[in-house]
């Protein structure tokens, strides 16, 4: 068993089947991954918000790969181990014009930079989102010819943005085409669940993985387990405080539940909207907490109270305020 190094010199942008590999390995090996932040270098810790009116959307998810895993073929099952996940001090988020959960709602832009310590994301002072750090991108090759961008997840995986795929998670992918072509990047420090203003807190990482090849063993799409012996987030230690939203759109009772968060934190916690909905990305989750009592469905956004300095159960306040 052999540890590789994949430098950031060559990123790519796409999904491509033809993209020459830049590296061959076995099964059993290991590759550490050296990723560039989501923007490719257009955002950096020196960066304003004017830097997002001329951010060009063609650079974005600059992918470290492919690595060709010898033996791999259509049919196979990639096992990727998340063995540990390096930030490089800083990161961002942002408010992107058309772009999000609320894109309808947020017509300027916004960056918001965070420091980044040994166990936290620094919000501000007292804001501090747990470091909960994954690829948003881990992907193999598709099966289809021809060049895809990388928004949209796909059967490939591609940009999956799952929070829990955390280090000591297990990755499995469809083998689509020889050698599975794996690629990974657009690496997260932390991220609410639904990534709703489309930013998780980006940042340039040193990703450290191991593969394993599963032959045989097909699977449709992409499958995980979470590290074991680890919760969800360490963040739930204080509670959380919720809103919900019910109708017969599980799209737009997700927005719903989102504008009740920022009216909540704008209110309460002394923060812009745009503010507030940057850290609805970075540390709000989103659940379907019913979606079988027809005609309406029910979507929940959970704010971890344990981000807070102080964690006030201000609940009741709201809600009678309300």
């Amino acid at each position: 068993m052999t540890t590789y190094h994949l430098d950031d010199s060559q990123p790519h942008a796409f999904w491509d089947n033809s993209l020459p590999p830049r590296l061959r390995i076995k099964s059993g090996d290991t590759v550490v991954f050296e990723t560039l932040e989501a923007s490719a270098k257009q955002v950096t810790p020196h960066s304003t918000t004017e830097t997002l009116r001329t951010l060009s959307f063609d650079p974005i998810h600059p992918l470290t790969g492919p690595v060709y895993v010898e033996g791999a073929e259509e049919g196979d099952t990639l096992d990727v181990e998340v063995i540990r996940i390096k930030h490089k001090g800083w990161g961002w988020n942002a408010v992107l014009s058309g772009f999000g959960l609320l894109a309808d709602d947020f017509k300027e832009p916004y960056l918001h930079l965070y420091r980044l310590g040994r166990a936290y994301c620094e919000f501000r002072k007292d804001i501090r989102i747990p470091y909960e750090p994954f690829c948003g991108v881990m992907g193999v090759g598709p099966r289809e010819a021809g060049r895809f961008n990388t928004i949209p997840p796909r059967q490939n995986a591609g940009n999956i943005d799952i929070r829990h795929l955390t280090p000591g998670a297990r990755v499995w992918f469809p083998v689509l085409t020889p050698g599975a072509l794996f690629s990974c990047g657009d690496c997260h420090s932390a991220q609410g669940d639904g990534e709703v203003n489309g930013t998780g807190i980006e940042t340039p990482m040193s990703v450290t993985l191991r593969f394993q090849l599963i032959k045989g063993a097909s699977i449709p799409e992409l499958r995980f387990l979470t590290a074991p012996g680890k919760p969800l987030t360490v963040a739930d230690k204080d509670g959380y405080y919720v809103t919900t939203a019910h109708g017969p759109d599980l799209y737009k009772d997700a927005q719903q539940a989102i504008r009740y968060m920022i009216d909540y934190l704008s209110e309460y916690h002394n923060m812009t909207r745009e503010q507030a909905y940057c850290l609805c990305g970075a540390a709000v989750d989103l659940k379907i907490s019913e979606i079988v009592d027809a005609p309406n469905w029910i979507v929940s956004a959970y704010l971890p109270l344990g981000i807070f300095a102080k964690s006030p159960r201000r609940g009741r306040r709201a809600a009678k305020k309300r």
